[in-house]
């Protein structure tokens, strides 16, 4: 029961201490400019992107809480947080909000998820699937090439954010609120109130955070007026796509490994696909910038409103429970990325328990 509590004073103190991050590493990249070298500025702007990228995808993991409903006990103060750091990333808050409650409602389902659901040998089940299968084919004549793989992952961590926002990429076919007909493929973007991925009563807001997002292009183009184009992208830009890699990154490590299996609508349940979740290391980053969302993601699935700041104190209760239900790889991060990259390509039929799917060895 503890760790179900909010606490206003912890929330607002994790959303303050992040906001002064944001602001002091911003502050000192302002100062990058004034480097007596052009080699030494170079070197600068990486390493402020890379940390200042670091410290919004914290920001995106608050906003992320808050759409869960697990930073306040107040919904209307989860909301207007959310959409504020949300917006501020480019997300469409209440759109995310949306889509992602019913990932969490159909975790691992074949049909249902609505992210990252992976491919069957010799069919295509996902919303966009010729696109994709075209994709696979190209990669999987040049698989044996390593550079080549790189080539895609670099592609899928610099665009795969978008193209989910915009095409609803990866998802299962069955998995629109507004579901109509399985061959409906237009209009799957997360920016369009009328997309079938959410329900009429949800337009407004979906409007909404059109208007967040509205607001951060007025924002990023008087940015532009005063400091000019080159800054604002050295300084906005450059984390922002660090922000898209670990995203994607991250929600593709999720579900992704060898002891994670897949569902068929027969054999789905909630449980099931809320233990197909799998948590990792990040190290110091992973726990005070990430906010834990790596290393405790099993929790979060079972019990999504749990605070974050109680997750470890909630695995900690739940893990002797679990048993060996319970996932967890020490992988370096990076390493179980290319691992789940190269070797994960699609599921196959489990051996002896039907309607479950498992990656291809």
């Amino acid at each position: 029961k503890h760790c179900f509590q909010k606490s206003t004073t912890t929330s607002l103190s994790y959303i303050v201490r992040d906001i002064a991050l944001v602001c002091t590493v911003f502050y000192m990249g302002t100062q990058i400019q004034y480097a007596p070298s052009f080699a030494l500025r170079c070197a600068l702007w990486a390493l402020y992107s890379v940390f200042q990228g670091f410290v919004f995808v914290g920001i995106w993991i608050l906003a992320h809480e808050c759409g869960h409903q697990a930073m306040f006990d107040n919904g209307a103060a989860n909301d207007t947080f959310g959409l504020i750091m949300h917006s501020f990333l480019g997300v469409p808050y209440f759109s995310w909000k949306y889509s992602h409650a019913r990932h969490h409602r159909f975790t691992n389902h074949m049909e249902k998820d609505t992210a990252f659901v992976p491919a069957k040998k010799d069919d295509g089940m996902h919303l966009m699937s010729k696109v994709q299968d075209k994709v696979k084919a190209i990669f999987h004549m040049t698989e044996d090439a390593p550079i080549v793989s790189l080539i895609f992952l670099v592609g899928h961590q610099l665009i795969g954010w978008q193209a989910y926002m915009l095409f609803y990429a990866s998802s299962g076919y069955k998995s629109l609120a507004n579901f109509k007909d399985p061959r409906t493929t237009s209009n799957l973007s997360h920016y369009s109130p009328f997309s079938p991925i959410y329900l009429p009563s949800q337009r407004l807001a979906i409007l909404v955070s059109d208007l967040g997002l509205i607001a951060l292009c007025y924002g990023l183009y008087y940015a532009t007026q005063v400091m000019g184009l080159t800054q604002v992208a050295l300084l906005y830009g450059l984390p922002y796509l660090w922000v898209n890699h670990w995203l994607v990154a991250i929600t593709y490590l999720h579900h992704n490994h060898g002891d994670a299996e897949h569902f068929e609508q027969g054999t789905w349940t909630f449980e099931k696909g809320a233990l197909a979740t799998v948590d990792r290391d990040f190290g110091f980053v992973g726990r005070e910038l990430f906010h834990g969302i790596i290393e405790f993601h099993v929790v979060h699935h079972l019990f999504p409103r749990i605070p974050f700041y109680h997750a470890e104190e909630a695995t900690g209760a739940i893990q002797p429970m679990l048993g060996k239900k319970y996932i967890r790889d020490n992988t370096s991060f990076l390493k179980a990325l290319w691992r789940a990259w190269t070797q994960h390509q699609y599921v196959v039929d489990h051996e002896t328990k039907p309607g479950v799917l498992v990656w291809a060895k």
